[in-house]
């Protein structure tokens, strides 16, 4: 039954096979298109086979020098080479600083901090080309830099002023001085003199080394002693350089005014460098003096004295300021230079005549200016010579003497020396600088009191 179901699919396949062949061939009675027809007869042509050229090679010549290009001549391409910076890797460092103590020398505190004798002996030697070595004190601070290993890097010495002096260690030691950048700030105060003007100010906490500056430009007017009842008023404005509230160097007058028996003396120091000083009474010029030596200490006054040399009374025919070697020495007055040289026991001198009577004379100089030369015409506050110690004395100082025909006077009371720079004032500058100067005082007083009544509250 299966068997003959099977055959039955066959046959039925076979004759459906079988009528589409028939229709077929009816349906392709009719002839193709004759592009169809010819595209249906076309064949490829037979591929040819390769043809071998026969070539000659050349045989193997080495090349000749002669017929190498002279790539000599040729421009070579410049490459740079890129910069590589390594890293500098600094050794770790030490420091070490301290205070000199009295009575102790650079050498003492160097070899504390561990150097070698001679590394001692270069930093002083390198040190004391910027600095004097004898003039360190306590106070000043020596701060060493090293290596782990105990090199030295670096020394520094702290001085006066925050100024600091670098020794520094390399392929050779080298020096620098460094010193701080400072502003200029202008204080003002108020001092009443009952027993003494040097007691007046430092008792108002004004600097009282102001008392020998304002001896010197009243002193021949006003007799502090004799003229002065007790209660008079000082008022005094001042300039400071500071660092921060450090102040540098030594504070300089500006301005003062004091009352004295009804009269208003006034001294103006202006802010030129020039080391002139005017002075007022109610107003008017009295005098314009300049000092021969910006700060110093007044040690030594005009008259009979027991000599610190020789030791016996003799007349000092002058006034001597102590200050250090090299110290600025200013004209007082102008004038012209009359003499330049050395006198016995006044060592190194120079002497500037004021008119046909009067000359001023300034020594124990340990130098003078190269430019200056005798028959000059110099002013007030012009550099003249610098401190020293030359002829008889104990130590640097400057001793100045007024000479009025040949004979020596007060140098702090002669009105001759007055006159002469007096001669020289401009009235109408004068007027102007005492108001600006007033001004400037008022100003800085009431800033001074009003800041004063602020800390109390």
């Amino acid at each position: 039954m299966r068997i003959r179901a099977i055959a039955s699919g066959f046959a039925m396949v076979a004759a459906l096979s079988a009528g589409g062949l028939v229709v077929s061939g009816i349906w392709s009675k009719e002839p193709p298109p004759p592009s169809l027809a010819e595209a249906s007869i076309w064949t490829p042509d037979r591929l040819q086979a390769p043809r071998i050229a026969e070539v000659e090679f050349p045989r193997s010549v080495q090349p000749r020098a002669e017929d190498m290009p002279a790539f000599s001549a040729m421009p070579l391409l410049q490459v740079d080479a890129a910069e590589i910076t390594l890293p500098t890797i600094e050794p770790p460092l030490s420091t070490w600083s301290r205070e000199i103590e009295s009575g102790e020398t650079l050498d003492t505190v160097l070899a504390e901090a561990g150097f070698s004798a001679t590394d001692r002996a270069e930093v002083a030697l390198a040190l004391g080309a910027e600095y004097d070595l004898r003039q360190l004190r306590p106070g000043h601070s020596v701060t060493v830099v090293s290596t782990m290993d105990g090199s030295p890097r670096s020394v520094a010495l702290a001085v006066e002023d925050s100024v600091r002096i670098e020794a520094i260690f390399g392929d050779e030691l080298a020096t620098q001085v460094v010193t701080p950048e400072s502003e200029t700030v202008t204080l003002a105060g108020e001092a009443v003199i009952d027993s003494s003007l040097f007691a007046a100010l430092d008792d108002a906490d004004i600097p009282a080394r102001f008392a020998v500056d304002l001896a010197q430009m009243l002193g021949g007017t006003v007799d502090f002693r004799r003229e002065m009842a007790g209660g008079e008023t000082l008022r005094v404005l001042w300039r400071e350089a500071r660092v921060g509230q450090d102040r540098i160097g030594q504070p300089e007058l500006a301005f003062a005014a004091l009352e004295v028996g009804g009269a208003l003396y006034e001294v103006v120091w202006p802010d030129n460098g020039s080391g002139q000083a005017t002075v007022y009474i109610d107003g008017a010029v009295l005098r314009v003096f300049a000092q021969p030596v910006e700060g110093a200490r007044l040690s030594s006054v005009f008259g009979r004295r027991t000599h610190p040399v020789y030791g016996n009374v003799r007349m000092h025919t002058g006034v001597d300021f102590a200050a250090a070697r090299g110290t600025p020495v200013q004209a007082t007055a102008p004038g012209r230079v009359s003499f330049i040289g050395w006198r016995n026991g006044y060592g190194r001198v120079v002497e500037i005549s004021h008119g046909s009577d009067t000359t001023t004379r300034y020594a124990h100089l340990s130098a003078v200016p190269d430019g200056l030369v005798q028959g000059q015409r110099v002013a007030a506050g012009d550099l003249i010579g610098r401190v020293g110690a030359t002829g008889t004395a104990t130590g640097p100082n400057l001793h100045y003497e007024v000479l009025v025909d040949g004979r020596p006077t007060d140098p702090l009371s002669d009105e001759r020396l007055a006159e002469a720079a007096e001669r020289e004032a401009n009235d109408s500058a004068a007027r102007s600088m005492l108001a600006e100067a007033r001004a400037l005082l008022a100003e800085s007083l009431d800033r001074e009191i009003a800041l004063t009544a602020t800390e109390r509250l």
